[in-house]
């Protein structure tokens, strides 16, 4: 086997394994950003956890098709990167989202989360879902409502009661 081909399939085991590892993936087609947008988007995304990468389409096709993940393969035309979230499911969708809102340059494709294929507007939809942490904040105040509700009716009952036995 040529040096050639042992290269592409090495490059072809290791986007698979991040493909396989990744709980988003979301492409883009990032033609027209200058150096110093890539710089910057890059930047929020490293900081985020998120990994950025361009590889070669037939590549990845070769990667997505060995997962299974053949809806994926027809977003892989012309220059297309690949931002892969490990932990949150909406980071790399909300970060791209956003920059994209500012950079129309920088156009969003389709996403693959958890092992289905999105297309561009359900990766719009799952960039607007809230941070996990705001989430759970938000659960928790619902919890805490209505315990404070009832702490401030006893706390009224109590007062109204000593009032009266005190007249």
């Amino acid at each position: 086997m040529n040096k050639n081909r042992q290269l592409k399939e090495a490059k072809v085991a290791e986007i698979r394994e991040k493909l396989e590892k990744a709980q988003a993936v979301v492409l883009t087609d990032y033609q027209g950003l200058t150096v110093e947008e890539d710089t910057e988007l890059r930047k929020k995304l490293r900081e985020a956890g998120v990994e950025y990468k361009v590889y070669k389409n037939s590549l990845v096709a070769l990667a997505a098709k060995d997962l299974g993940l053949d809806g994926m393969v027809e977003f892989l035309e012309g220059p297309v990167s690949i931002a892969l979230g490990y932990e949150d499911v909406t980071v790399p969708a909300r970060i791209l989202s956003d920059f994209a809102k500012d950079h129309k340059k920088l156009e969003l494709k389709a996403g693959v989360v958890q092992g289905e294929v999105y297309d561009a507007n359900k990766v719009k939809q799952l960039a607007s879902i809230p941070p996990k942490e705001v989430l759970i904040a938000k659960l928790l105040g619902s919890f805490k409502a209505p315990l404070s509700n009832l702490a401030y009716l006893l706390n009224a009952i109590k007062e109204k009661k000593e009032s009266e036995s005190a007249e």
